[in-house]
């Protein structure tokens, strides 16, 4: 995790007088070719305005070496990603979950599996729906201490924020049912499960990319 301070050591990107290093946020699905990277790219696009915010993606079956799913990539494309075609997936390993510092699995069979790989990431990953129903409930009061971080120390800022999010994980209504906290697989599916899948990954990217908004503008 960041601390307050660490950011001096690291080069930066400034933008709206926020100050941003190097903060990593990784996605993790099965073969890191379907959900995991449409939600890095949309991630990334959604957060282009704060430089120095890495997003990348790991599979834990990965497909080493594939591009994109062609039909993954047609819809995100249709979200506004302009950059599909670069993507070349990797299987996640623990150096790879060591280096972030907020990890997005897209179903809990994939937040388990990251956690046995490292299990002090236990509460920096959760599903991206998971943390996007945390986030909806939190409010400035709880917030406050990461307020009171300095507003250029945004690395800071962005840990304090996702350990904010993990405290509240047991205070929050849990959904209907478990699978809510999934994004389908849509892979090798019909064309309406892979719509099912986007429409249940944009509004979860959707919250991640406001809070992040919020919490770098307290």
């Amino acid at each position: 995790m960041w601390k307050a301070g660490a950011a001096s050591e690291r080069s930066f990107g400034r933008v709206a007088g926020v100050t941003v290093s190097d903060f990593s946020i990784l996605t993790v699905c099965s073969g890191n070719i379907c959900r995991s990277p449409m939600a890095e790219q949309l991630l990334r696009t959604g957060l282009a305005q704060h430089e120095g915010i890495r997003v990348s993606s790991a599979g834990t079956v990965g497909l080493i070496g594939h591009p994109m799913d062609a039909q993954a990539a047609a819809l995100a494309a249709q979200l506004g990603v302009t950059d599909t075609g670069s993507h070349i997936a990797r299987e996640l390993d623990a150096p790879i979950v060591g280096d972030a510092q907020l990890v997005f699995a897209m179903a809990r069979e994939h937040r388990r599996a990251v956690v046995e790989l490292e299990p002090r990431a236990a509460r920096r990953t959760f599903t991206i729906r998971e943390f996007a129903r945390i986030v909806t409930e939190i409010t400035d009061d709880d917030l406050a201490e990461v307020a009171a971080l300095p507003a250029t120390d945004a690395p800071a800022r962005l840990s304090a924020a996702v350990a904010v999010v993990a405290s509240m994980r047991g205070m929050v209504d849990r959904p209907a049912s478990p699978e809510d906290d999934d994004v389908i697989d849509p892979y090798r599916r019909t064309a309406d499960v892979y719509e099912r899948s986007a429409s249940e990954l944009r509004p979860a990217v959707n919250a991640v990319v406001a809070f992040t908004h919020r919490v770098l503008s307290l």
